[in-house]
């Protein structure tokens, strides 16, 4: 199963005529996550043909207006298209306030439940889990409480080979045993190593979303081996020093982390308005880290399970 992440906004915090302020939309086993919630994010979701209804959850990061402006205005439509089941956003303090407030003054009787789940920021741990996917928290640095989050599939169980099954006539119950991972003792005495019978059907994947944050190198081993690292890229090399000075990074920044994890491949985004050519950034990164790419509004961008057969 892969991992998709659709970029709905890839700006920072000052509009501009041509990008939204910071959300995406991942899907890990065919579930819906909103990471961030910048304005206008119910209007990028159905360009790119997204039902807010088929969200699992949300995720903030931190509690800047530019990745959680959109939200509240998305919390009333989901009530305008009839959601019933609660839905859960997961941020820092003090978010259960203002959702507090939003609700008190303006949606006292939405028929669905949203429900705040804080997030320790100071934290790297499991904070969503269920059969197929784990998310972790992975703390920032930037000027207010900031967590990123890491998304993983949880490794496929076994699966016994036909060409095994065939070859040594393996029983329903020696089938069942193999893929609990043992070996198999067959009637003539002969001992068969799991690792011969089976395989995981495909590899699991991990994704890693970075917003505002200063260099860390923390970060990069909190990642490590990640699949795709999505990480805030505000500046160019030239504004290192800004970028360290208002908690944010620099292209150089952005590529080292990637580098430093050996991520498989990086995405860049959160672009201060200054620039008009993101190109440039790009190659700024790959100089460092050759595999980045700019995440672009309304793209999606895949990462494909490399699958095991015997």
């Amino acid at each position: 199963m892969a991992i998709s992440v659709t970029i709905l906004g890839n700006a920072s915090a000052k509009p501009t005529t041509t990008a939204h302020p910071s959300a995406q939309v991942v899907n890990i086993n065919e579930q819906l996550f909103l990471m961030d919630a910048g304005e206008g994010v119910q209007r990028q979701m159905a360009r790119c043909g997204i039902s807010p209804l088929k969200l699992r959850a949300v995720f903030l990061s931190h509690l800047h207006g530019d990745h959680l402006y959109g939200l509240f205005p998305l919390l009333s439509t989901l009530g305008l298209y009839g959601r019933r089941t609660t839905l859960r956003i997961y941020a820092p303090r003090p978010f259960g306030a203002m959702l507090e407030g939003f609700l008190s003054l303006f949606e006292r009787d939405l028929p669905y439940t949203p429900e705040w789940v804080e997030v320790d920021t100071t934290k790297h741990q499991i904070i969503f889990e269920n059969d197929t996917t784990e998310i972790w928290s992975l703390p920032l640095r930037h000027r207010v409480p900031t967590t990123g989050y890491l998304f993983r599939q949880k490794e496929p169980p076994l699966n016994v080979s036909k060409y095994s099954i065939e070859r040594y006539k393996l029983s329903v119950s020696q089938i069942v045993a193999a893929k609990r991972g043992e070996d198999i003792a067959l009637n003539s005495g002969e001992i068969l190593p799991n690792s011969l019978l089976t395989y995981r059907p495909y590899e699991a994947l991990s994704y890693a979303y970075c917003s505002d944050t200063n260099y860390s190198a923390r970060l990069a081993k909190m990642v490590e081996g990640v699949d795709l690292l999505y990480h805030e890229t505000t500046y160019a090399a030239a504004e290192k020093k800004l970028a360290k000075e208002r908690g944010h990074s620099s292209t150089v920044d952005a590529a080292k982390v990637a580098k430093m994890a050996n991520a498989e491949r990086l995405l860049i985004g959160h672009f201060s308005s200054r620039y008009k050519d993101l190109e440039a950034l790009c190659e700024e990164c790959r100089e460092i880290f050759p595999l980045t790419e700019i995440a672009r509004e309304r793209e999606t961008y895949c990462v494909e399970p490399k699958r095991q057969r015997l």
